[in-house]
């Protein structure tokens, strides 16, 4: 069971680097308390895990793939709208230490949405396959831990974007970037039309850097425009 641990936690570590599921962890780390977020993501892998060993160990079966790519892409696309509307209606401070409200909502919404962006993914690939050849409990312990891990490298990068930009800017690129899964899943997995879904994602990051840049050079006026005089270089 320890070898399976060991070989779980280290192939999930290393496939979660980069992954979709890294950016959404740092979204929500931009908006709620990093061990909300964490939490969250700590069920969400028990429970995707949890049903890959399943697959994998027990029952040798296959996810029905578009069914689950549509149920992801509207999560998504309603995250995108949920995160855009508290943006609107949060707190506009730059203070470091801001933090939206932790409402009842706020883990099951973190788990639904890892749950849907996991399924079918890689790493639960890698998981079933896993499980197949080894100790299913020693699987299932060192994914969870594996994920858990690699996206809590992707807080610590959200909390210190969190310090460095503006919160209502930061609200804007959690916003798009939840958008842009929903698309990218809605038309690559779901509907199989990949040239619309590169087409879609890329003029949508196009935008996100047109409106960081905007951002951070009226964040950076704001001094000048507000009568506070500016250090010289």
């Amino acid at each position: 069971m320890l070898t399976a641990i060991v070989i779980s936690l280290a192939v999930v570590f290393v496939a979660e680097l980069g992954d979709k599921s890294q950016l959404i962890a740092m979204t929500y780390a931009l908006r709620h308390r990093w061990w909300v977020v964490l939490s969250g993501i700590g069920l969400a892998a028990m429970l995707v895990h949890g049903l890959s060993v399943t697959i994998g160990h027990f029952l040798g079966l296959t996810l029905p793939d578009r069914p689950i790519a549509f149920a992801a892409a509207i999560a998504f696309l309603l995250f995108a709208v949920w995160t855009w509307r508290s943006g609107r209606t949060g707190d506009d401070g730059d203070d470091g230490d801001v933090r939206v409200a932790e409402t009842r909502f706020v883990v099951p919404a973190i788990v639904s949405s890892f749950v849907l962006a996991e399924l079918g993914d890689k790493t639960m690939l890698a998981t079933v396959a896993l499980a197949s050849d080894h100790h299913w409990i020693g699987v299932w312990i060192g994914a969870t831990v594996g994920m858990v891990g690699a996206d809590g490298v992707a807080i610590a990068a959200g909390a210190l974007l969190h310090r460095r930009l503006p919160v209502r800017l930061l609200h804007n690129l959690a916003s798009v970037l939840f958008l842009s899964f929903g698309v990218w899943i809605l038309f690559d997995a779901a509907l199989g039309m990949r040239w619309v879904a590169v087409t879609a994602t890329g003029s949508l990051a196009a935008v996100a850097a047109l409106a960081l840049a905007v951002g951070v050079v009226r964040n950076r006026a704001a001094p000048t425009a507000s009568g506070t005089p500016i250090a010289k270089l």
